[in-house]
């Protein structure tokens, strides 16, 4: 029995599953909870989604009434995670990935999980696990347990369109070399499924706010910096600059990959003050230059080679004096 009837024998056994993602929801946690949801739900089953915080805006085109809020419904939350008899734990490989209350009841709970995932050095907590670090993302996973439980008929445009989200906000619009062959394969059954990528792509690309685009205005004319020594751009927002713009969760996404798009840029650094703490994107290009060693070497964080994540808890100044110290150390001095 492969890894994937496996899952789905542990679905068909099961009489509350629990879905769940990582803190700070993106298109692929948000986009593989909806789409196993709506799998579950196919082979007669019903799941719960349980994430830690709320999606960003750019994604509430999507159906997320369903999603149960750590952050919002405590309360509920616990009670599902303590009645579940399977847990799905999607896009986390670290039980500290969901924060610290999710944290607690997953740790806690004493069901079956099922990781499925793609970032490097998993955990051993699940009971069952799909960690495939070369994948595109979560939501190809997914895809994958469909087609390869041998349900490949079940696929629809519902379940199909987070689905094919996740995949498309995962790799930057099919622009990051985790996309392979089978990535593309993965996005044809899906199309075939009835999906209208063209409305995704619309849904995502041409929903700007007033106030997003004077943030990004703002933030490439006043605060853009870059090392050209060793080709990496930085931005820096305070919690003021971002008040000032009326900032929204997610509403600096798309900044780092604005900056990689700076002819010969090698990355792309940006961090914004929230909560006390600067939190931080890393984006690069290449082989070459892989940004998740130095997420976690000196920012207490770590990803993906070209994509990683990671935080501060020293002042705006103190991190980029920080960062021109260390960026040397992980990309060459040009020429």
């Amino acid at each position: 029995m492969n890894i994937y009837k496996e899952i789905e024998a542990e679905i068909q056994a099961a009489s509350h599953i629990v879905i769940t993602a990582h803190k700070s929801a993106d298109g692929d946690s948000v986009g593989s909870s909806l789409g196993l949801l709506y799998f579950i739900e196919k082979l007669g089953k019903k799941a719960v989604v349980c994430h830690p915080d709320k999606a960003p805006d750019f994604l509430f085109w999507l159906d997320t009434s369903s999603i149960l809020l750590m952050e919002e419904h405590p309360e509920e939350v616990s009670a599902e995670m303590k009645k579940a008899d399977l847990i799905f734990c999607l896009d986390y490989n670290a039980t500290n990935r969901v924060g610290p209350d999710m944290q607690v009841l997953l740790e806690e709970a004493t069901c079956k999980k099922i990781m499925i995932d793609h970032h490097l050095n998993p955990e051993d907590f699940p009971s069952l696990a799909v960690s495939e670090t070369s994948a595109s993302s979560t939501a190809q996973l997914i895809v994958d347990l469909i087609e390869q439980s041998g349900h490949l008929d079940l696929l629809d445009k519902k379940m199909g369109t987070p689905l094919y989200l996740g995949i498309l906000t995962d790799t930057g619009s099919f622009k990051f070399n985790s996309v392979k062959p089978h990535t593309h394969e993965v996005l044809a059954k899906i199309l075939a499924a009835g999906v209208e990528h063209h409305l995704i792509h619309e849904q995502l690309s041409d929903n700007n706010t007033e106030s997003r685009l004077r943030l990004q205005g703002y933030a490439m004319s006043e605060k853009l910096e870059i090392l050209y020594d060793h080709n990496v751009a930085i931005i820096s927002l305070s919690k003021e600059e971002l008040a000032k713009y009326h900032y929204k969760k997610g509403e600096t996404d798309s900044l780092a990959n604005l900056l990689l798009s700076i002819k010969g840029m090698k990355a792309a650094v940006v961090f914004k003050e929230r909560d006390g703490i600067m939190k931080i994107s890393f984006r690069s290009k290449g082989t070459e230059n892989p940004v998740n060693v130095l997420a976690k070497e000196h920012f207490n964080g770590g990803g993906h080679a070209n994509a990683a994540g990671g935080m501060s808890e020293l002042t705006v100044e103190e991190t980029l004096a920080q960062l021109r110290t260390v960026i040397p150390q992980y990309f060459k001095k040009q020429a």
